[in-house]
């Protein structure tokens, strides 16, 4: 009795393992009969779902069903619990059951252990923008997974360009890919960086521009990542990463610590020869000016969840952090 539990944001990711899922038990040629999705919309979606699990595969291969973006690890009736508690010792063999969520399963509830107990549990979750270690070992990952070879440089210029949007990721490597194939050797950065759509470094750059005071210079990089479809929330967490990074190094040098390996494992930098440079930039600044960047930055996610106006709201906030550094 195969059982899944996938979670997290990462719907790219989490969608890919699903379809890679699929194709490990469900046979193409019974596919409409033996796959079933169903939506959180459905007229009791979860008995309908566990109803579908005992029902026998029809011809070749499994059956999967597939319980999308459930609430079982959010909330759940006595009545549904019941029929879990019921149901998932009894799924047959030739069933795949999967149940997944965006969210994070709140581990107090009493559904959440039941399938922590009988499920695989798997997540898929973004990876923080910051953690530039994990974002480089998915940039390799993917590379080999789609036979891309890339020289390290190449692998921490694609990981910041790109961030944790896996979609872009699997894009940008595919079109790499196809030039690739072209030569017989790691492609450097000079190679790629023409070839790389890059909102992320553009993100990246109104950091910068922040940190120097230039407020012309940020509102202008404000108005091309909006015309080029970047999301708000995407930008600030770009700047919340960039930000945090920033105060962590500022902080271990104003606490005295030297040992580059040991700032780099603090601020969560993959690389420490990284850390030589971001040294060098945040020494013209204090510590007080950096730890005023976060609670602004906060108040800019809090007013964009809330559904304000994304171009208007950026373009204040912007203004209020390039004061915060002007000289």
């Amino acid at each position: 009795m195969p059982i899944y539990l996938y979670w997290g944001d990462d719907d790219f990711s989490l969608s890919k393992a699903v379809d890679t899922l699929r194709e490990s038990v469900v046979d193409p040629n019974w596919s409409s009969f033996n796959f079933d999705k169903i939506l959180p919309d459905t007229p009791d979606s979860v008995i309908s779902g566990l109803n579908q699990a005992m029902t026998p595969p029809f011809g070749l291969g499994h059956r999967l069903v597939w319980l999308v973006n459930t609430p079982l690890t959010q909330h759940c009736s006595p009545e549904i619990l019941q029929e879990l508690d019921r149901t998932l010792p009894a799924i047959p063999e030739t069933t795949t059951l999967l149940f997944s969520s965006p969210n994070k399963p709140d581990g107090r509830l009493k559904s959440t252990k039941l399938l922590q107990k009988y499920a695989q549990v798997k997540d898929f979750s973004a990876i923080p923008p910051w953690k530039t270690d994990q974002l480089e070992q998915r940039v390799r990952e993917v590379a080999q997974q789609l036979g891309v070879k890339l020289k390290p440089e190449s692998v921490e210029f694609l990981a910041e360009a790109v961030g944790n949007d896996t979609r872009q990721l699997y894009g940008e490597m595919e079109k790499l890919k196809l030039y690739a194939d072209t030569i017989d050797r790691p492609l450097d950065i000079k190679t790629i960086t023409p070839l790389i759509h890059s909102n992320t470094q553009n993100s990246l750059k109104l950091a910068i521009a922040i940190r120097e005071g230039k407020t012309s210079q940020a509102l202008g990089l404000i108005a091309d990542l909006i015309a080029h479809n970047e999301p708000a929330l995407k930008i600030l967490a770009t700047l919340v990463g960039q930000f945090r990074t920033w105060l962590w190094v500022k902080l271990m040098i104003e606490t005295g610590t030297r040992d580059d390996q040991e700032i780099a494992r603090l601020a969560e930098v993959g690389n420490p020869k990284r850390i030589y440079f971001l040294k060098k930039e945040v020494q013209p600044l204090s510590l007080q000016q950096l730890q005023q960047t976060l609670p602004k930055l906060l108040q800019l996610e809090i007013s964009l969840k809330r559904g304000a106006d994304e171009q208007s709201t950026l373009q204040t906030q912007i203004i209020e952090l390039c004061r915060l550094f002007h000289r």
